[in-house]
């Protein structure tokens, strides 16, 4: 009797091989999917139908390599999109997901969008410099939504967005000092999304969200490792030209160490190859450092409604300001 040999595994997609845009069928865990009474405009007649063709051919020609987009065969008024955190920002190598509907009167009425933020707040004052330009039912397209969002949302320096913040001299040394404290919360918080986004993949992106974190979580752990003992300022880790390293706050290095277990076991799940995962765990035993300045802990920054509860009512407030985009009273999501 002959032994049938095992049949080997499915080499795993690498994230370039991704689309940036494609047609997907699957609409049902979309947050808009209701909307609209829960119909698409499928007229290809109607001057509607033909303006979301435009949007599409400009997003197919024009997202630029850090945003992949979806839309949908049956339903065109809905949309997801993924924008990759840049690096030299506290949000470098994470995913951050948004829904999209486009109302049946649009242009004229400018798209809503759904924030998967798992809960966590994302940042402060989305416009708050001026720079975004009002929705302009003419000229303005989702494609400038997205890069807004991804230049004025996923900053740097996301401290100086806050309410009374602009004025501020980046060259004050508190003012610095709180900046960089904000950005050891921003840089918590999304290697949280992150841990929540491998447990819970938004559908059409499965494949997307398993093989971008299996090709980075090495770098990911590296990265954690040198935030927490501060030889590296937060976000610079791959940058060739890092700025000096910084003091790190004690509750900074306290939510990292009660957190990075689950992270980096949710990453070891995730797969690659068995090195790579030999390798991760050798890079885990060194991620966490216990803090020294039990003095200095702070309540985690999304246990503290009085460090930003107002945060997320501002965020939208200036969202309708410059886009119009409408709050549809889901809890801390909508924009």
């Amino acid at each position: 009797m002959v032994q049938e040999r095992p049949e080997k595994p499915m080499e795993a997609k690498k994230t370039m091989e991704f689309e940036q845009f494609d047609v997907v069928v699957d609409d049902t865990d979309h947050h808009f999917r209701d909307s609209n009474g829960g119909k698409g405009f499928n007229d290809s007649r109607s001057a509607l139908y033909k303006t979301i063709m435009k949007e599409w051919k400009i997003l197919q020609n024009n997202l630029p390599e850090s945003i992949y987009v979806r839309v949908y065969e049956r339903r065109i008024d809905l949309m997801r999109a993924v924008i990759v955190g840049a690096e030299g920002t506290p949000y470098h190598d994470g995913l951050f997901f948004f829904d999209i509907v486009f109302p049946s009167d649009y242009p004229n009425h400018p798209p809503k969008l759904y924030y998967y933020s798992f809960g966590y707040r994302l940042n402060p004052n989305l416009y708050s410099n001026g720079t975004a330009e009002r929705w302009n039912p003419c000229k303005s397209s989702i494609l400038q939504v997205l890069l807004s969002i991804q230049a004025l949302v996923l900053n740097e320096k996301p401290f100086f967005n806050e309410p009374g913040m602009e004025g501020l001299s980046i060259l004050m040394i508190n003012v610095e000092k709180k900046s960089c404290v904000y950005n050891e919360s921003a840089y918590f918080r999304t290697c949280k999304t992150s841990y929540q986004l491998l447990r819970r993949p938004p559908r059409n992106f499965e494949g997307f969200v398993s093989s971008y974190f299996r090709e980075r979580a090495d770098r990911i752990i590296k990265a954690g490792r040198e935030y927490i003992s501060g030889r590296v300022r937060i976000g610079y880790y791959s940058c060739e030209s890092a700025p000096a390293g910084v003091h790190v706050s004690g509750d900074f290095k306290r939510w990292m160490k009660n957190f990075s277990p689950d992270f980096v076991q949710a990453l070891r799940r995730n797969g690659g190859s068995a090195s790579n995962r030999a390798g991760l765990t050798i890079i885990a035993d060194n991620f966490c450092v216990r803090s020294d300045n039990a003095d200095e802990d702070r309540v985690d920054p999304e246990e503290s409604p009085s460090k930003g509860g107002g945060l997320f009512k501002t965020v939208m407030g200036k969202i309708k300001k410059y886009f119009g985009l409408k709050k549809t009273g889901k809890k801390n999501e909508v924009i």
